[in-house]
């Protein structure tokens, strides 16, 4: 991977597209802005213990916890498609009849030169080995590669677009397992869900496609003799994202998978990109079809993610976070034929365990060590299992809420969060897991920034402080914080270490029995558990 953050290429990278969340030979991975945690904080409070998903939509833009896209001079923000709105009541009615025409088969070519590939797909931190792990190293852990593509075409509107898609597949085509998980790339760089679920994607053999939906400024500017007449013009995304899935599921010479099988492909996204997904189910699915006028994607992931989806006709898997629910501004939508809200206790909006920019620690309280992917994947199979073999997935349990402020530690009540929790400080309710279900540390949103600034923070954070932002607040306001349970505690819930364990690991299998948790992350969830000590 070359090196985009040396001193000349942040000199030419633009401000807002400079890498957060990266490891050291990363750029454009994740512009924390602003948390935006105005908007509607009515909702009906008649019970003691409702479910809530989601945040307000002001203005048109869909709140989306700190990452909305980043503006750029002549490309306005994503904004949210109709039913995004607060306080829904149940599933939203079927959508008006639209004209379905058939989504234009663009053009593709593979892209090898001039200069280095732009990796989008961050770096890892490890955070047993306490490094970083570059993409190349978790590509080759997997026997992954990735490829890039120009893709052209013409919007509805007229407008020519040239932009471009990455591919991260098995090395070997017979690992292929023909299902497709597509995202927008994240307006900072990176396909969330796809990183974040890394470890059952790639065992799985699942392709990733990344497919640019917004400016690529920021390309240009890392490498302009390779990127230079790419462009995305305003309101293009939906074409790009049904022509493309389009192009992939044709027999086209272009399609850079005509050689495999593809049974199933879903479009998912992470926050920003979970936006694009949402405005693309709300404005083009409908209407963007392919030949034989069926669906372009059959199924849909916003994760991070709040605001109403709408009736549609293919399966939905909607994953808000404790970070979208914990103050209770949100919708009370139900799941349906075609929709099931998932909420993973402990589940913070970005995962902290694994994003570089949170090492060494700029939090007030130590960020957490959730592993966010582990549950993540829950969904993602259960989406995967509903659209390629029929299997409707279990509702769940969404979080509790409690709105009586004595019931809380103090924390918690300063923090305004409205959730009912247990005896030990985890949230009630959502899906469950050994961190929670076995505890030794309690899970709680948000964090936020140490105080003074801490002074030695990733090389990220160090950047965007120089100029004259707050980096630390941004970031520590997505990401949970966790508590140790008192070692005395500890000895009262298990009689030894091994006691612990042992109950870890009855409790993960009877959770994989049950289906709420993979096999795929058992080793992980025992060898944290082997090394807690009281």
């Amino acid at each position: 991977m070359a090196d985009f953050l040396n001193p000349a290429a942040k000199g030419n990278f633009p401000r807002d597209q400079r890498d957060l969340l990266g490891g050291p030979r990363t750029c454009c991975k994740l512009e924390i802005l602003k948390t935006l945690e105005e908007g509607n904080k009515t909702m009906t409070r008649s019970v003691e213990k409702i479910v809530v998903t989601v945040f307000a939509v002001t203005g048109g833009v869909m709140t989306l916890s700190g990452q909305l896209p980043i503006p750029v001079p002549g490309q306005g923000p994503q904004r949210a498609g109709r039913g995004a709105g607060r306080g829904g009541r149940g599933a939203q009615p079927a959508p008006a009849p639209v004209k379905q025409v058939v989504a234009p088969i663009p053009s593709a070519v593979e892209v090898t030169g001039p200069g280095e590939f732009f990796e989008t797909f961050m770096d890892d931190w490890d955070d047993a080995r306490k490094i970083e792990t570059p993409a190349r190293d978790t590509y080759a852990k997997f026997n992954y590669e990735a490829k890039e593509y120009f893709v052209s075409g013409t919007t509805q509107a007229g407008a020519p677009y040239k932009t471009r898609i990455v591919i991260r597949k098995p090395k070997d085509n017979a690992k292929f397992n023909h299902l497709i998980l597509a995202e927008s790339m994240h307006p900072s760089g990176n396909p969330w869900v796809f990183h974040f679920t890394q470890t059952y994607a790639m065992t799985e053999g699942i392709i990733g496609l990344e497919i640019l939906t917004t400016t690529p400024a920021g390309l240009a500017a890392a490498n302009a003799a390779r990127y230079h007449d790419l462009v995305v013009p305003n309101g293009a995304a939906n074409d790009i994202i049904a022509q493309v899935g389009a192009l992939i599921k044709s027999d086209h010479q272009n399609n850079p998978l005509n050689a495999l099988v593809v049974r199933k492909m879903i479009l998912a996204g992470s926050s920003a990109s979970a936006a694009a997904a949402q405005n693309y189910m709300n404005n083009a699915y409908m209407a963007l079809r392919l030949a034989d006028m069926k669906p372009i994607y059959d199924g849909f992931m916003p994760t991070s993610a709040n605001g109403q989806v709408p009736a549609i006709d293919v399966p939905t898997i909607l994953v808000p976070t404790m970070r979208e629910t914990f103050s209770g501004n949100g919708t009370t939508q139900h799941d349906n034929d075609e929709l099931r809200v998932y909420e993973f206790a402990g589940m913070a909006h970005i995962d902290s365990r694994v994003a570089g920019a949170y090492y060494p620690d700029p939090c007030k309280y130590p960020i957490s060590r959730y592993p966010l992917g582990s549950e993540m994947a829950v969904a993602l199979d259960k989406l995967f299992a509903w659209v390629d073999k029929g299997v409707e997935p279990p509702h769940a349990d969404r979080f509790f809420l409690d709105f009586n402020p004595d019931n809380k530690p103090q924390l918690d009540r300063d923090k305004g969060s409205l959730f009912a929790l247990d005896e030990f400080g985890n949230v009630r309710g959502g899906i469950r897991n050994t961190y929670v279900d076995v505890p030794v540390k309690t899970f709680h949103v948000p964090d936020e920034p140490a105080e003074p600034r801490i002074p030695n923070p990733h090389y990220t954070i160090s950047a965007r402080r120089a100029d004259g932002a707050d980096p630390d607040a941004q970031l520590c306001g997505l990401a949970d914080f966790e508590t140790a349970l008192p070692k005395e505690e500890l000895r009262k819930l298990y009689k030894s270490p091994k006691d612990y364990y042992n109950k870890v690991a009855q409790r993960y299998d009877a959770l994989v029995k049950q289906g709420w948790a993979l096999p795929v992350y058992r080793a992980m969830v025992l060898a944290e558990a082997a090394k807690v000590s009281f």
